[in-house]
């Protein structure tokens, strides 16, 4: 399993960045491979966090091949104050499986 986690600060979004990332997120949940997501965001700091689960590096891959999200790579600079990327694989994962996540079974 693999995470990319994408971390941000938000800038000046508008109607045309909410419709690019809700048709990334839709085309990653369609991509084979996509097991889940999550995201979080820090109050003290208002960075974002977007983790994205895959059972695959090839899975990953593919959402990074997507014309929406190249388009929104290369203008991101438009609406966010600066980003930072994460790949990285799942070694373990555990918890007392109370609660429902992607990692659970590894």
């Amino acid at each position: 399993m693999y995470t990319s986690t994408f971390i941000f600060a938000k800038g000046d979004d508008d109607d045309e960045f909410h419709r690019l990332d809700a048709a990334i997120a839709d085309a990653a949940k369609s991509i084979p491979g996509y097991l889940g997501e999550e995201s979080w965001e820090n109050p003290a700091t208002g960075l974002i966090s977007n983790v994205y689960y895959w059972d695959s590096l090839e899975a990953l891959q593919a959402l990074m091949q997507l014309p929406s999200h190249l388009e929104a790579k290369a203008r991101q600079d438009k609406w966010l104050n600066g980003y930072q990327v994460v790949v990285a694989q799942v070694l373990r994962a555990y918890g007392d499986g109370k609660v429902p996540h992607p990692t659970a079974g590894i």
